[in-house]
């Protein structure tokens, strides 16, 4: 094999003069507040009712907020670029598109290879943190599940009755992924609009914590602001802020999941703009209100629980409040898995559509016009995953999947400016090459807070994906057989 077919670059005139080759049977049913209201439903859901309690009371105490605001600079400048590359590209794919007509089609395997990491183990996260909600409102209505069917496999619990033992698997999160993955085979247009419902109400709900909440806050507990340094980097002080901040990082990838849906925009020139900044920009205002919120409300130390966000609505000594906010948690929680579900799915079949995995993963149903295999295996695997893995290791793993796609997503901005700078760009980000690499540096940076044993399982991964394409992709590959 030469150094040509390993770098072989799909040209950009190509993939646009395609809009999609083999999905020109996706329905295009997306107009611009849908597709901010699919990015909002993956972006406000695990960071705002899972993460913000685990990153205060282990990395960042009241800090935290700094830590959003981090991570939001980090995908404001990332998300200037997907806005011009799904602008020029509005076709199926994300970042595993853009690397394809920049770095070339070994590049394009690892980063799609990595998105499937990303959005797996994102799901997984997720779906644990809907489980454990859900487990508390069953709870408040006396019909609560053993502990053994509530956590990862092999985890330590501690039964009614006192007794220790170790889960079997978090059942509830297995199951919520396989009613996701359906609904998501059986069509786009209706899971829209379920998305569209379910957005709305978790809004409101996020709102209602916001304004109560602030009424009843406690300065005290925001003293101090920045805990001292244990000893440990990560564990508070300036360290801690950071590897919050890379923590917290998960909780915005529901924007690059945003890019999945230019195949189906009515309007992708204008729409997907719209959608990616939009999310972005009402999510991050969010988030840092309800982080300045929670960690005011209770003392960040015992806010390491699984449903923070009601922890912080039993301070205020509100009842209604926290099953309000326990229905919103589970509803904003769907939408997240909703949304990157249907992401992975996309860039599965894309990746399929190329040769690069086997071509039964990018069939279209005839009937429901969804990517219905790619969808079904995902879902299972998926399920699995959230059967089976910790939220802790999930979320890293999905930081690091994230932040390497970002910054293949900045350097192809910056590539194809000099390589294709006469194809017309409805977007164009500003201030380039320095935005970019803004957003490359930022993403470094967030890179640097995770821990040892998260570059292990992603070090791991990445070897899979290189002998899966080595001996397969690369002799399958429909780009270089032309």
């Amino acid at each position: 094999m030469d150094h040509k077919g390993v770098f072989a670059r799909k040209p950009v005139a190509d993939i646009i003069a395609s809009e999609g080759g083999a999905f020109k049977a996706l329905p295009k049913v997306l107009g611009p507040f849908s597709i901010v209201a699919m990015g909002v439903g993956a972006i406000i859901g695990a960071g705002i009712f899972v993460l913000t309690g685990t990153a205060a009371a282990l990395y960042a105490g009241p800090a935290l907020t700094i830590s959003f605001v981090l991570a939001a600079v980090a995908c404001g400048l990332v998300g200037l670029c997907y806005a011009e590359l799904s602008t020029l590209l509005p076709v199926q794919g994300s970042t595993y598109t853009y690397t394809y007509a920049t770095l070339g089609e070994l590049a394009a395997w690892m980063i799609g290879w990595d998105l499937i990491l990303e959005y797996s183990m994102g799901v997984g996260a997720v779906a644990c943190g809907w489980s454990a909600y859900f487990n508390s409102l069953l709870v408040q209505m006396g019909l609560g599940l053993p502990p053994d069917l509530l956590s990862a496999t092999g985890e330590r619990i501690v039964r009614a009755d006192g007794s220790a033992g170790t889960a079997i698997a978090d059942v509830p999160a297995a199951v919520i992924v396989l009613v996701i993955t359906g609904l998501l085979i059986g069509g786009t247009r209706e899971s829209v609009k379920l998305n569209n419902a379910m957005v709305v109400v978790k809004l409101v709900v996020v709102l209602a914590f916001v304004l109560i909440g602030a009424a009843h806050v406690n300065t005290a507990n925001w003293q101090p602001y920045i805990p001292p340094n244990t000893g440990e980097f990560g564990q508070f002080g300036i360290s801690g802020v950071l590897r919050g901040a890379s923590i917290v990082f998960f909780a915005y990838i529901g924007f690059d999941a945003v890019s999945n849906c230019a195949q189906e925009a009515r309007q992708p020139q204008r729409d997907m703009p719209i959608g990616i900044l939009g999310s972005l920009a009402l999510s991050t205002v969010l988030y840092i209100a309800v982080a300045a919120v929670l960690t005011g409300l209770v003392p960040y130390p015992k806010l390491n629980v699984a449903d923070p966000v009601v922890e912080g609505a039993r301070a205020i000594g509100l009842p209604w409040l926290s099953l309000l906010i326990e229905v919103g948690a589970l509803l904003g929680l769907t939408t997240v898995i909703l949304v990157l579900l249907y992401g992975q799915s996309r860039i599965f079949a894309t990746i399929a559509n190329d040769g690069l995995l086997p071509p039964v993963f990018a069939r279209i149903h005839p009937r429901f016009g969804t990517p219905w295999i790619s969808q079904l295996i995902i879902g299972i695997g998926v399920a699995i995953v959230a059967a089976t893995m910790p939220i802790d290791t999930l979320s890293e793993l999905v930081g690091a999947g994230t932040l390497f796609a970002f910054v293949l997503v900045c350097i192809a901005v910056i590539y194809l400016r000099r390589a294709e700078p006469n194809t017309p760009r409805p977007f164009r980000t500003p201030w380039v090459p320095w935005l970019p690499l803004g957003g490359i540096l930022a993403c470094l940076g967030l890179l640097a807070g995770l821990g040892v044993y998260t570059w292990v399982r992603v070090g791991l991964w990445i070897a899979v994906g290189l002998v899966i394409y080595f001996a397969y992709g690369r002799f399958q590959s429909r780009l270089r057989a032309k």
